[in-house]
C-alpha cells in the first residue's frame, strides 16, 4: 500500500507541474486518462476537437486511475472522460465527492467482468475452480490500480476461487495473452470490459456473475475540475455535449489497434464524422 501511495503522489507531482506550466493560459487544457483502449480513444477525440475545432492547446497524460481522479479533484487537471460508474470507479467517486463536476454520460452499456473465449465450455464464475488446471490457475488482469482488479479480488473471495491467482499486467499484456491463447484454442480467463476492441476481434463471452460482484451494466461519464465553466466555457460546453455510442467508439479503437498514431486517427475520425462534431459543438 505504501508503494502504491508513493506512486500516486509522484504522478500527482507531475500533474501539478503540468498545471503550473499552464497557469494563466486560458487557451491551455490538461486531460488525464488511463491506458484503456476506450479511454485512449475518447481522450484523443476530445483533444482533437478541442485543438482542431476550438483552438485550445491540450496536454494529455496517461496516469493511474487514482491519480486521474485526484488530479481533477485537486484542480491540477482540467478533465477526464473515463469515469466508469457506478461500480468500477465508485470508490473514487465517493472519495472526491464535492471536489469535481460530473458532466454527464459519455456512453451507455459499459460492462466489466471475467471474460473467456466462446470455445471455453463453462458459463459461470462459479465453475472456475472445477477447471483450474485448464486455466493454469491464473486470471490474467491489468494494472493493479484499476477498479476491475479490486472487484476481481472480491470475486476470488466471494466465489472461493482458492485455485486461482490474479496476475497483474496492463491492457496491452492482457490483450496479447488473449491473442496467443485464441490462436492455440487454449483456455484463458481475463479481466474484461466493454467497450473494447477485443470483442470485435475474437468471439468472447462474459462469465455469469450470480453474486453480482461486478454489478450490472455501467456507463462512462466525464469529470471536470471546479471552475472550468468560467475559465474555458467553450471547452466546458463541448465536454458536456460530448457523447458517442460504443459502435462509434469501436471504429476508432480498431484503427488504433491496426496501427498509426492514436491522435492522428482521432483527427481522421472527426474529419469523417462532421455531423457528430457539429452536434458536440452545438452548431
Amino acid at each position: 500500500m505504501i508503494k502504491k501511495g508513493l506512486a500516486v503522489l509522484s504522478v500527482l507531482a507531475l500533474l501539478m507541474g503540468f498545471a503550473s506550466s499552464n497557469a494563466g493560459a486560458q487557451d491551455r487544457l490538461t486531460l488525464a486518462y488511463v491506458e484503456w483502449d476506450c479511454a485512449v480513444a475518447s481522450t484523443d477525440v476530445a483533444k482533437a476537437v478541442l485543438q482542431e475545432e476550438l483552438g485550445y492547446n491540450v496536454e494529455s497524460m496517461s496516469v493511474s486511475a487514482a491519480a486521474m481522479w485526484q488530479g481533477v479533484a485537486s484542480g491540477d487537471v482540467d478533465a477526464h472522460v473515463a469515469a466508469w460508474l457506478p461500480v468500477t470507479h465508485g470508490d473514487y467517486m465517493d472519495a472526491t465527492e464535492g471536489q469535481l463536476e460530473d458532466l454527464g454520460k459519455l456512453t451507455d452499456g459499459a460492462k466489466i467482468g471475467l471474460v473467456v473465449p466462446e470455445y471455453v465450455d463453462i458459463d459461470s464464475i462459479e465453475d472456475l475452480n472445477d477447471y483450474a488446471d485448464e486455466f493454469n490457475g491464473r486470471i490474467t488482469g491489468i494494472d493493479p490500480g484499476a477498479g476491475i482488479m479490486s472487484r476481481t479480488e472480491e470475486a476470488l473471495d466471494e466465489y472461493g476461487l482458492t485455485e486461482f491467482e490474479l496476475q497483474e499486467g496492463s491492457d496491452a499484456t492482457m490483450s496479447a495473452a488473449l491473442r496467443d491463447a485464441t490462436r492455440r484454442d487454449e483456455w484463458i480467463v481475463v479481466t474484461g470490459w466493454s467497450p473494447h476492441w477485443k470483442f470485435g476481434r475474437w468471439d468472447l463471452k462474459y462469465l455469469e456473475d450470480p453474486k453480482e460482484v461486478y454489478g450490472e451494466a455501467e456507463h462512462i461519464s466525464k469529470m471536470a475540475r471546479q471552475g472550468l465553466a468560467d475559465d474555458a466555457p467553450e471547452a466546458y460546453e463541448f465536454l458536456k455535449n460530448f457523447s458517442w455510442t460504443q459502435e462509434e467508439m469501436a471504429v476508432l479503437m480498431e484503427w488504433n489497434e491496426d496501427g498509426g498514431d492514436s491522435y492522428e486517427n482521432a483527427v481522421r475520425f472527426i474529419e469523417e464524422h462532421p455531423d457528430l462534431v457539429d452536434q458536440w459543438l452545438g452548431r
